[in-house]
């Protein structure tokens, strides 16, 4: 990575970092209502009509999704460093990502639209997954020195609060809850509740990325598309054929990407899992969302002076520890209130580990160069995407059941935890 121009200038103002921070709130309802909650759980019970083999189909969708990213991220990073325009960028991932979102109110009750849905999901996370490289990297352009912590947690923290809330929304909305009729009128058709959640989650992450749009200020001017192609294309190979001279950068990316592999399945597949291997009724499901919610929102805002003061390393290990100790009796326990309390304390580890893992990726990154190294950081946490997703899927099938399948989660994280254990972290500034 080169430094051809000076870093943006860092701001204490307010408005940048809130703008900022907000746009995980807009985003992280499309990981929650969609992926996680409600669209994921009636695509495998109503549009397709078999949880496990459900499960599966999704995972296939999310996973193929995977490569795309894996080969574009890096790319786009490095050619966003030397044309600048981030924020044109990031406007143009929203617009990929919420289209084929509203889309999915079309995806009726049948399963002669399980393809159709799998492509709309598809496209919706490869935009969703984009839209990260550009918004992190403008995170060193709005984060005041000392702060890079705090301003990561708190964003990360909003999304969680973000998605509760667009959740909350859609449930009463548009699904009715507790036997109570929904309280937005609704076209007369089959499953229009759940179906509605596509509309909602797109017109929701357009409203609320606008702040960003506005208040963020980045370098102005950089180089024309074309010489920007050129030369992010050319510094992203001097990048690569160095990386074995990186072994630092090397085993953090290496072990970030596998333990954040076992994020993505969490939050593809736990509502899922809640719903198929645990029995969850939807109010149970409803007070799992929400607490979970809640509770990592709350880890990553506390967390966020922890990262900053201890540094963003040991945050990642305690908090990988954490998910651990506590993933394993998750899996076991077969009562859904047990469920339910575990993962409420769970979600104080999961929030903090996310946040932490940006903040170190944004202080291991040179100057001028953020977008690539957030590029790269997606390349390497989605090259192996689609295995997750598949690993899910093949253990669900091999063993006819999803507690199989979320073992490889625990995995996962105990796995990437101990690679990222041996990583120097630079000093905090």
């Amino acid at each position: 990575m080169t430094a051809e121009a000076a870093a943006v200038p860092r701001t204490s103002s307010r408005g940048p970092i809130f703008g900022w921070c907000l746009y995980d709130w807009a985003m992280s309802a499309f990981n929650t209502v969609i992926g996680t909650f409600v669209f994921s759980v009636y695509f495998t019970k109503g549009i397709v009509g078999d949880a496990d083999h459900g499960a599966a189909l999704w995972g296939v969708a999310v996973g193929t999704g995977g490569i795309v990213v894996a080969l574009l991220s890096p790319v786009l990073g490095a050619v966003g460093d030397h044309g600048g325009r981030r924020k044109a960028w990031l406007a143009g991932c929203v617009a990929a990502a919420v289209v084929p979102t509203a889309l999915l109110w079309f995806m009726a009750p049948d399963p002669s639209w399980i393809v159709p849905a799998m492509l709309l999901v598809g496209l919706a996370s490869i935009a969703f997954e984009l839209s990260y490289v550009f918004y992190n990297a403008l995170l060193i352009d709005v984060a005041p020195p000392g702060m890079l912590g705090r301003v990561s947690g708190w964003g990360w923290g909003l999304g969680y609060f973000g998605g509760l809330v667009c959740l909350v929304i859609a449930l009463f909305g548009l699904i009715g809850f507790g036997g109570a009729a929904p309280l937005l009128p609704l076209p007369a058709v089959d499953s229009a509740g759940p179906r509605a959640t596509g509309p909602l989650v797109a017109l929701w992450w357009v409203v609320f990325a606008l702040p960003l749009l506005l208040l963020v200020r980045e370098k102005p001017g950089g180089a024309p598309i074309g010489a920007a192609i050129r030369r992010g294309l050319a510094d992203l190979w001097r990048t690569l054929k160095s990386l074995p001279e990186q072994g630092n950068l090397v085993r953090f990316l290496v072990g970030s990407a596998i333990y954040r592999e076992g994020f993505n399945m969490l939050f593809a597949f736990g509502g899922i899992y809640a719903a198929g291997a645990l029995g969850l009724d939807f109010g149970q499901l409803v007070l799992f969302a929400i607490g979970l919610n809640v509770t990592s929102g709350i880890g990553s805002i506390l967390f966020a002076w922890v990262d900053d003061a201890i540094g963003s390393k040991p945050t990642i290990l305690v908090s990988i520890i954490g998910l651990v100790l506590l993933g394993v009796p998750i899996i076991l326990v077969t009562d859904p209130y047990w469920f339910i309390g575990l993962a409420l304390v769970l979600g104080l580890f999961l929030g903090p580990a996310q946040a932490a893992s940006r903040t170190l990726m944004g202080r291991m990154a040179p100057p001028g160069g953020e977008g690539e190294a957030f590029g790269l950081y997606g390349l390497t946490g989605r090259a192996t995407g689609f295995l997750g997703p598949w690993l899910f899927a093949g253990a669900t099938a091999l063993f006819a059941t999803q507690r199989a399948g979320m073992a490889t989660v625990i995995a996962l994280f105990a796995l990437g935890g101990l690679i990222v254990a041996t990583v120097r972290e630079p000093a905090r500034g």
